[in-house]
This record gives structure tokens, sequence and C-alpha cells, in this order.
């Protein structure tokens, strides 16, 4: 008898560990990678996670970020990346994942009129489909995949840190699907301001 009882209680622990394991969906992920590009789109969020986080919980992390402090410096979450160690990253990540999420512009920047390359989405690639994906069970992930393809570029007012406070249904903080996003979006703001940060014209402070 206790024996029956015993394997009953393992059998519940295993069933409610199995249920925390496939909590997130990964079909959306393995429907467009393969198993080494899922592999290299782990090492992106696990980066980021640790340039901004070090070895606190993300969402915790994210929540107790000061993110009007960042805002009133015209800055956002994006800010607490090393640029330098984000090349790094980018150079050791393979042109096979690389091109499915990113591709380079040519921006002119006024008032001198100077040409540079810039970073832009690949309206076209994986990482789009993937998105798309995802937006069929989000909808705000389908707007905010709509926007990119429509744009072909990363915004900074695409995805606002009042609305992923606030909103836990479209982002769970802790759903790999939206590290990652959060991992790409941010990597991708972080490296339009700060690439070609010298080209970029600077607006005088007002006098009062």
């Amino acid at each position: 008898m206790e024996k029956t009882i015993l394997n009953i209680i393992l059998i519940l622990i295993l069933l409610v560990l199995s249920s925390c394991k496939t909590q997130y969906s990964n079909a959306e992920l393995n429907a467009n990678f393969s198993n080494e590009q899922i592999k290299e789109l782990n090492k992106i969020t696990e980066f980021f996670k640790a340039e901004t986080c070090k070895n606190i919980d993300f969402k915790k992390c994210y929540r107790q970020t000061n993110h009007d402090s960042l805002q009133t410096n015209g800055e956002g979450f994006w800010a607490k990346l090393n640029f330098e160690k984000q090349k790094t990253l980018c150079e050791q990540i393979p042109q096979s994942i690389f091109k499915e999420i990113w591709m380079y512009c040519e921006t002119t920047y006024y008032p001198s009129k100077t040409k540079a390359k810039s970073i832009c989405a690949n309206a076209f690639g994986k990482y789009q489909n993937y998105l798309t994906d995802l937006g069929k069970t989000n909808p705000r992930i389908a707007r905010y995949a709509e926007r990119i393809k429509a744009s072909g570029d990363f915004n900074r007012l695409d995805l606002q840190y009042q609305e992923i406070l606030n909103d836990n249904d479209s982002f769970d903080l802790k759903d790999p699907n939206i590290q990652l996003i959060l991992a790409v979006h941010n990597l991708s703001i972080n490296d339009k301001v700060t690439r070609n940060a010298h080209l970029i014209e600077k607006r005088a402070e007002p006098k009062f």
C-alpha cells in the first residue's frame, strides 16, 4: 500500500515538472530555425540578460530597473549594454543566423550629409517569420511584427517599458520567447544609437 502511494506521488511530481518545462511554447522557434540556429539565438538572449541584469533574475531585474531615470537621460534599457562586447558577440554569431535577423542599410546623417551603414531589420528573414507565428497567439507581438515588416527597421517606440511592465499577458518576462524578442530589440536599438553616435546631430540644450 505504501509503495503504491509512493508511486502515485512520484508520478504526480513528474507530471508537475513536465508541465513546468512545457509551460512556454518552443513550437515557433522549432518551426523556423534549426537546432544549431536556436543555440545561437539562446546565446543572444543569455548575453543580453547577463549584460543587463548580471546574476539577477531577468523579470525581477527588469521590474526593479529605474526606467524613468533612463528615459530622463534619453536612454532606455538598451543603455545597459556594452557596445564593444555586443560587437564581439555579433562577430561570433554565424552569418547564417545573423542575416535571418538583421541587415545593414545606408543611412544619411544631417546636417553633414555623411553616409554610413546602420543596422536594420531583415523583414523577410526567419526571425520575422518567427515573430509572425508568435503573433498568432499574442496579438501584441503580431502588431510588433507588422510594424517591423512595414518599416524594415527596429524602432525604440515600438516596445515601451510602461507597456511591458503593465501587460503581463503579452509580455511574460519569464517566457524565453519574450526574452529573445527583448534581446534582439534592445541590441538593435543600442547598435542604432551607438554605432554612429558621432554622426548624430546633438540639439542644443534649451536656455531659460
